[in-house]
Formats: structure tokens, C-alpha cells, sequence
């Protein structure tokens, strides 16, 4: 049976502790469903909602959470693509319009009309959340709730970024960042074929990325990552920067070979200067980047649920999470944290699917 009331994490002021509140469990409507939440990835972008960094802000109080993994446990009106039990991700693209030009070419992440789970709309920083039927990804059975959740936005981010760069089997990828983010793209592209190069702060960090999988691992404390890069491999095809540093981002158009792509995905504050003249004259190509297509996420999970992508994980409490967002504020998280909501076995509703 569904409860009344269910407890989920508050946002009521912008850059203030967060609330645990007992809130209504809502309704389904038309085309949408309620979940019954097992887990919750925490990502950079809660934190930067939570404390209204950006210049489009929620409206207070939301609760935030983008990476929301459970089950299927009530069906609004006109849904015929999920039913009762059925294992779902909520994802950051909520919804999309998907009549305009860029919904119908595949783009519905630029959609102007698109809403955003944990921003727009209330997210998975709960026990029980509503989405729309047609926006959840279907999670694979050989996947566990807690393994899934930072693929649903750490993995197609990364997955899709990688994508974008336009590198193909057999050449070179270097990866800036080797963190939340980068620590799963590394993955990704060595499932993908390709060369990986990775570039951190730390010699600690830079192990970390080779025990990964990546082949060359530079330490920025100690050695110039551009030259580097260049004299090893003759510059890469494509990089992907994770980092939130615009210095990342600036040093990232000298690891290119020419005719090279660099693809953006971490959102730091600030500016990046560009060299125009080198730009044009080695056909530099440089995109931003914004999450997957539900296409993309699916294929994201594909790769996690036959074992070739894991991100490292520490699961702690719904409860913990002021302490998770003061730790990524300090940078102090390697990896990716979980909120564990509910157990495999904890309810009713999640024995009668078979839950892991």
C-alpha cells in the first residue's frame, strides 16, 4: 500500500542546510507514474540548484535529484509503455515538448520547453517521486538501483560527450579530470575502443585514472599537460574536459592535433579565452555538450549492465545529505555518492518485483 506522506529532502532557501521534510506522496496524472525511489546519485548540479548558482533558479522549495533509480508502484491514465513494477530511472530531462525542430532531429535536450527533474520539477531526494512515462529509462535487470544511478547523469554526460568528440576506435581521446565524471568516462571510452589519455591534479588521482584503464595519466602538479600530450601522442582527435576549472578548459585546445574536437561537459563559473588564430588554422572544433537523448541513456546503461563501466560508489543515508553537499564543496568526494533510500527488501512493493 502506498502511503500518505512520504520524507524527502527540502530546499527552502538558496545556500542554506537542506530540510527533512514528511511531505505529501503525490498523485500520478495523465502520462505520468509514481516511484518508489531506491537510490539517488548526488551530482555537482543538485549542489549548484540547492544554492541557486545559476541564472535560471528553481522555485523554492523544490527537492533536487536527477539520478533516481526504484520502481514502478502506480500508473496515471494513458500510460501504456510501463505498468506496476516494472525497474526505471529518473533522469535530469524530465520532459520535453517533442514536437519542436530539435525534439523531432534528436536534440530534445536543447528543447526550450524541456523540464528538469530535481530543477524544474520536484527530483529523487525522496521516497516516492512522479515522472513521465515516457522520459524514464528502463534499468537492466543485471544492474543493482544503486549501481544505475550515476549512469542516469554522470554516465550519458560523459557517454554522450565522448560520442560528440567524434573519435573513433583506434585513436586518441584525452580525458581532463578523472572525477565523478571523468572516472566513468574513462571507462566508457576504453569499452569504446579507444585510446585514452587522462589529465588530474595529484599523483594519487592520476594512478587512480590509469588503474581504470587509461594508458598515459599525466599529474598537472608536475608536468605541463599540453606539451605533454603533444610529445607523447602527437596531440589528441578529441578531448573531453569533466574538470569545473576554466584553466582545464584553456589548456585543453593545446592537447589537440589538428582537426582535433574538444567537447565540454563540466560547467565551471567564469570564461575561457580562445587562441582565434590557432583555432582556424588547425580547424579546432570545440562544442558544448548537455547530458544524452533517452537513446543515449539507454545504451549508457547497456554498457554498465554487461560490466564494462562501474563507478566507483559510497552510499550513505537520504539523512546525510548536508554532509554529501559540504564534501563536494570542498572537493572532497572521489567518485560518486548514493543515497541509499530504500533496501531490496524494506517494502511490500519492492519484494513483489524482485528488487536488487
Amino acid at each position: 500500500m502506498i502511503p500518505k506522506t512520504m520524507k524527502a529532502v527540502v530546499v527552502e532557501r538558496f545556500s542554506a542546510p537542506l530540510s527533512i521534510r514528511e511531505v505529501p506522496v503525490p498523485e500520478p496524472g495523465p502520462g505520468e507514474v509514481l516511484l518508489e525511489l531506491a537510490a539517488s546519485g548526488v551530482c555537482h548540479t543538485d549542489l549548484h540548484a540547492a544554492d541557486g548558482d545559476w541564472p535560471i533558479k528553481p522555485k523554492l522549495p523544490f527537492t533536487p535529484g536527477h539520478e533516481g533509480t526504484g520502481i514502478v508502484v502506480a500508473v496515471g491514465s494513458g500510460v501504456t509503455r510501463l505498468k506496476e513494477g516494472d525497474r526505471v530511472g529518473l533522469a535530469w530531462l524530465y520532459s520535453a515538448c517533442g514536437r519542436c525542430e530539435f525534439c523531432v532531429s534528436g536534440w530534445e535536450t536543447l528543447c526550450l520547453q524541456q523540464k528538469n527533474a530535481g530543477y524544474s520539477v520536484n527530483g529523487s531526494f525522496a521516497q516516492y517521486a512522479l515522472a513521465k512515462a515516457d522520459y524514464l529509462a528502463l534499468i537492466p535487470r543485471q544492474l543493482s538501483f544503486v549501481d544505475a544511478a550515476p549512469i542516469l547523469c554522470a554516465g550519458v554526460t560523459t557517454y554522450k560527450g565522448l560520442k560528440e568528440t567524434g573519435v573513433r576506435a583506434g585513436q586518441w581521446v584525452v580525458i581532463l579530470g578523472a572525477g565523478g565524471l571523468g572516472h566513468v568516462a574513462i571507462q566508457y571510452a576504453k569499452a569504446m575502443g579507444l585510446h585514452v589519455a587522462v589529465v588530474e591534479l595529484g599523483a594519487q588521482k592520476a594512478r587512480f585514472a590509469k588503474e581504470l584503464g587509461a594508458e598515459i595519466a599525466i599529474d598537472a602538479d608536475s608536468q605541463d599537460p599540453s606539451s605533454e600530450i603533444q610529445r607523447q601522442i602527437g596531440g589528441a582527435h578529441g578531448v573531453l574536459v569533466t574538470a569545473v576549472s576554466t584553466a582545464a578548459f584553456k589548456e585543453a585546445i593545446g592537447m589537440l592535433r589538428r582537426h582535433g574536437t574538444c567537447v565540454l561537459v563540466g560547467i565551471p563559473a567564469g570564461e575561457f579565452p580562445l587562441p582565434i588564430f590557432d583555432v582556424v588554422l588547425n580547424r579546432y572544433t570545440i562544442l558544448g555538450s548537455i547530458v544524452g537523448t533517452r537513446l543515449d541513456l539507454q545504451e549508457a546503461l547497456q554498457f554498465a549492465a554487461e560490466g564494462k563501466v562501474k563507478a566507483t560508489i559510497e552510499t550513505v543515508p537520504l539523512e546525510a545529505i548536508n554532509e554529501v553537499f559540504e564534501r563536494l564543496r570542498n572537493g572532497e568526494v572521489q567518485g560518486r555518492v548514493v543515497l541509499g533510500i530504500a533496501e531490496k527488501a524494506s517494502t511490500e512493493s519492492f519484494r513483489r518485483a524482485g528488487a536488487h
